[in-house]
């Protein structure tokens, strides 16, 4: 019994599910501290840093993460090695050339008016270097399907992390610099981790091949429009929030988002395990595997939203409460939280759209459709900001992206292998369907015994 219990936690998805609901669980429980460690305007300062953070980090998560999957799953030990090693490469080159970059800027960050700039400026470079060793160790470890060792990894870069707030929180040391420094440490340590382990491969380096590394370059030139395209809007919406009303109102507006991580974590989850099982079928020439695949995990993620989004809806006041505390009641955060829920059954499509697309050698339509993602997104929220004058209209232009992800990947994956969407709405409902009497079916005989 223990042993069979065993088994099926050591499964792929369940391990891949919990990694990404740790992280969710750890990150939430962050924000709750530091919402109430930090004034208003403090913790919009930090989600403006973060956010420009994370977006300049998915240049380089997005040009290597799905390429890398691609080229090294199912390959022989000599091209792993390469691959490793090609990778480590292009990762270094992306890494230098934005720590370059960084230098001029920190030595004019006096030039700089607003202090959330200033932040990033200052700190960014040093914390893109401490994440490298951990970033290729985490590519390595998903390539390979062993999500335990994903799973460690983003439980020290977020446990650490939360220490070291946790302890500031508690000595009452808790101002914006040491939160930055917490973070940096935080990279820091669990990079050195995965190279003590050996997770990051760095002896691989030497292996690299000038044909790796192109057919990498190739790629991911094109594949970091699906990274960019989960990641760009909300940031773009951060800097249009952060400039046009105030970092008290990025705050707010954060905090109305922070539970669309309930949607967030089966998305990342089923991307990562989805991702392998699409390649195989497409691979194999099966044009109605790849499509079929596709519906059943894109119409079973939505299906098993529903009640999600329907609850946190309700719910609302009551997690703005329980994350933001007193001062954020009477604030607008319950209702920009109802406001993306209500559309948020469209990420499924959108998400396994694009990456679908990837799979097919179409990264190139992805890579357009995220600039007109891009620029449906940026019009919409400041033409939202203009008429409404508050965050509501930023959190009603959320919408227009989405519909232009969903119509533009529809649109290339129906030119591979037509289908409807309804179908993937039906092919999720039956999934659904079956899983349930598959569980109750179990559940019935367990009883009899």
């Amino acid at each position: 019994m223990a042993f069979q219990l065993l088994q099926k936690l050591r499964n792929k998805h369940f391990l891949s599910l919990a990694g990404n609901g740790i992280m969710s669980v750890l990150g939430m429980l962050n924000m709750i501290i530091l919402y109430r460690a930090l004034p208003v305007a403090g913790i919009g300062m930090w989600v403006f840093f973060l956010s420009i953070l994370l977006l300049v980090d998915t240049f380089r998560s997005g040009f290597l993460t799905t390429a890398f999957i691609k080229f090294y799953a199912g390959a022989g030990d000599a091209r792993k090695r390469e691959v490793v090693g090609s990778a480590w490469f292009i990762g270094g080159a992306i890494t230098g050339i934005l720590a370059l970059i960084n230098i001029p800027a920190f030595l004019f960050s006096d030039w700089f008016k607003n202090p959330s700039v200033v932040l990033f400026v200052e700190w960014f470079g040093i914390i893109y270097i401490a994440s490298l060793p951990y970033f290729i160790a985490s590519c390595v470890v998903q390539a390979e399907q062993r999500f335990d060792q994903l799973l460690c990894i983003r439980f020290l870069s977020q446990g650490f992390f939360i220490l070291f707030v946790m302890i500031m929180a508690f000595t009452k040391t808790a101002t914006l610099q040491n939160i930055i420094y917490a973070y940096l440490g935080g990279a820091a340590l669990t990079s050195t981790f995965t190279i003590i382990m050996g997770w990051a491969r760095l002896a691989n380096f030497k292996d690299r091949t000038r044909e790796c590394i192109r057919e990498i370059f190739h790629f991911g030139k094109f594949s970091v429009g699906t990274t960019l395209s989960s990641n760009l809007f909300g940031t773009s919406n951060t800097m249009i929030i952060n400039f046009m009303l105030g970092p008290a109102a990025l705050a707010v507006f954060n905090l109305g988002q922070r539970l669309m991580e309930i949607i967030e974590i089966p998305l990342r989850s089923f991307a990562a395990t989805g991702m392998p099982e699409l390649s195989a079928a497409y691979n194999e020439n099966n044009r109605p595997k790849v499509i079929d695949t596709m519906k059943r995990y894109a119409g079973l993620i939505t299906m098993a939203l529903l009640p999600a989004c329907i609850g946190a809806v309700v719910l609302a006041d009551v997690a703005i409460h329980i994350i933001g505390g007193e001062k954020y009641i009477d604030s607008e955060a319950a209702n920009i939280m109802r406001l993306y829920m209500t559309f948020a059954l469209l990420y499924p499509l959108d998400r396994f759209f694009a990456l679908t697309l990837d799979v097919i050698h179409q990264p190139k339509i992805n890579f357009i459709k995220v600039l007109i993602m891009l620029a449906g997104s940026v019009i919409a929220s400041v033409t939202g900001i203009y008429l409404t004058g508050s965050i509501y209209g930023v959190a009603i232009a959320g919408v227009v992206p989405t519909l232009i992800g969903v119509g533009i990947g529809y649109w290339g994956l129906n030119r591979f292998q037509p289908f409807s969407i309804l179908s993937v709405f039906t092919t999720g409902y039956a999934e659904a369907v079956g899983l349930v009497r598959i569980w109750w079916g179990k559940l019935m005989v367990h009883k009899a015994h």
